[in-house]
């Protein structure tokens, strides 16, 4: 059925697509009954996951069709990324669909609901959703990055009661100087601060078990030496895991849509073997312990299964999404 919507889809501008997707999302989560997820399951950090394939953040920023996504087979969904306060996001059109590449081309800059709406909306529909859902967090555009660790620490006391894990993202482009928290002596100081939070917050909320782990998203532009001094720092920091990778700003020279000139965090296809890279050097930096979620141009069976090999406990797409549509979700869990 998709196949014969994406053409009529794809006429949309596709923020516009989106909100379309999202409502059609919330109409089938308000359905009765629920999907079993395929796959088989894994248990990580206290957390059962039905599969190993999840949903990355971006899709359901503001946790609206949280229930809906739920049902398509993901063993897992992130929503996000959250703000402590809501904000409008970058001027529009800041949303792009390289179609040649099956890529997409982003500069949303966190538009967001706010941390408190997001919170009542999982609060909500938590009850219809069977499988776990992290929160993606990062700061208002308007917050000094000396004053950052203030807004990620609100974010967390906001969601902690809802999400089955936490997400820092300290690597969207499109936020002006957020890169700049992901570098290894300020990961660590905001991942500490958030640690000691969350040992407040398990204190203050005794009955939530398990404790929502803690991830740090990275970039997938890191040099090599970068990426392991922040990688190594945020888990000694107190990060039970990392998600590699957030979109790139990098442009592969095999593009060839005319938009790939945009600016913003390219996403897709084109993104696979660099998050693929990234995803087998951050396993070789944390050993064997810590959770590694793969998350970038995943869109076959086989690219998932790449990245398990790479070292990934976890993988996430959402991209791909776009352009295969939700069938691609069970063909991608089946087996993992």
């Amino acid at each position: 059925m998709y196949a014969a919507l994406r053409p009529l889809l794809f006429t949309l501008p596709p923020e516009f697509a989106h909100k379309l997707a999202l409502a059609a999302l919330r109409g089938f989560g308000a359905l009765p009954g629920s999907a079993a997820p395929s796959g088989s399951g894994v248990e990580l950090l206290g957390l059962t996951f039905p599969n190993r394939i999840g949903l990355a953040a971006g899709l359901d920023k503001d946790a609206t069709a949280t229930a809906g996504l739920g049902k398509l087979g993901f063993g897992f969904v992130e929503v996000g990324t959250v703000t402590p306060r809501p904000q409008p996001g970058n001027p529009k059109p800041r949303l792009f669909r390289l179609q040649e590449d099956r890529a997409l081309i982003n500069r949303m800059g966190f538009n967001s609901a706010g941390a408190d709406v997001v919170a009542k909306n999982l609060r909500r529909m938590r009850d219809c959703i069977d499988v776990p859902v992290g929160v993606n967090i990062g700061k208002n555009r308007d917050t000094e990055l000396t004053d950052a660790v203030d807004d990620y620490r609100t974010c967390l006391a906001t969601l902690y009661e809802v999400a089955d894990y936490v997400v820092v993202n300290l690597s969207s482009p499109n936020t002006p100087g957020l890169r700049d928290l992901q570098a290894a002596d300020a990961a660590c100081t905001l991942v500490a601060e958030l640690a000691v939070e969350r040992q407040r917050l398990s204190v203050q909320y005794p009955d939530k078990q398990p404790v929502p782990p803690l991830f740090v998203k990275i970039a997938p532009d890191l040099a090599a030496a970068d990426l392991e001094a922040t990688v190594s720092g945020a888990l000694r920091a107190g990060a039970d895991g990392i998600v590699a990778t957030n979109t790139t700003v990098a442009r592969p020279a095999s593009l060839y849509s005319k938009r790939a000139a945009q600016a913003g965090g390219l996403s897709g296809q084109p993104l696979f073997a660099i998050a693929l890279d990234a995803v087998r050097r951050t396993r070789a930096v944390v050993g064997q312990g810590p959770v590694v979620v793969g998350v970038g141009g995943i869109s076959r069976r086989q690219d998932a299964e790449a990245m398990f090999d790479a070292g990934a406990d976890l993988v996430q797409f959402y991209s791909a999404l776009v352009f295969e549509g939700p069938a691609l979700v069970r063909r991608l869990a089946g087996g993992s």
